[in-house]
């Protein structure tokens, strides 16, 4: 079963649409390199304050992009990784609704020391990455094993950046507040706490949906 194929909410990318990404993979696979480039850039002053041991869970969504680019690149050479792709398939959806949330909910703070032009950027830039996510249900099985990778790269990645950080404090994508565990949101909940909120209904919601993929794939086989 290919993502066209599959119900509507699994695949809300017209068929069309998926016709031309797939189409321009290589030029989508560039576009995804030169992000990734620009996001290790965009991180440089985190990882400048962030033990070398846990820089790979620092660049979120750099490395979303670079799993797509990835993706997409062995499926052309007809080398596909399950694994990379559900890597990509979390990761972009994941952080590519996240970051628009915390874009809006906290914009005032935001817009308060970013440019708008970048402000725009980064808002439908992250929007792009979950739009091309939808790519891979056309060439990938959505295997339950590379699905419970994915599930524990992302947990593991939840935890660090949220709950039991291993060295030093929480490692998340900083968030524009001096601390954010200390900014009242609504009633005692705060910016730290609605973040956090955000990125673990996502990984929930993700996983169901990887796995709603795979039952409706094997159901058709």
């Amino acid at each position: 079963m290919t993502g066209s194929e599959l119900p509507r909410w699994l695949a809300p990318l017209p068929r069309r649409l998926e016709g031309f990404g797939l189409r321009y993979a290589w030029a989508i696979v560039a576009i995804n390199v030169a992000g990734t480039a620009f996001g290790f850039w965009y991180y440089r002053f985190q990882f400048s304050g962030t033990p070398l041991a846990i820089w790979p869970w620092v660049p979120d969504s750099p490395l979303a992009t670079l799993f797509m680019a990835l993706s997409l690149a062995l499926w052309k050479l007809d080398r596909g990784s399950e694994l990379v792709d559900m890597l990509a398939f979390f990761g972009n959806v994941k952080l590519g609704l996240w970051t628009p949330f915390v874009l809006v909910v906290f914009n005032d703070a935001f817009l308060a020391g970013t440019a708008a032009p970048m402000y725009a950027f980064l808002l439908v830039s992250h929007l792009g990455m979950v739009a091309q996510a939808f790519l891979i249900h056309r060439y990938s099985d959505f295997s339950i094993p590379a699905v419970a990778a994915a599930l524990a790269w992302y947990s593991f990645d939840l935890m660090v950046d949220y709950f039991v950080p291993i060295v030093g404090g929480p490692h998340h994508t900083a968030l524009p507040f001096s601390d954010p565990t200390a900014v009242p949101m609504a009633g005692n909940t705060t910016a730290f706490r609605i973040a956090a909120l955000g990125a673990t209904l996502l990984t929930i919601w993700i996983t169901f949906f990887a796995l709603s993929t795979r039952a409706e794939k094997a159901a058709a086989e």
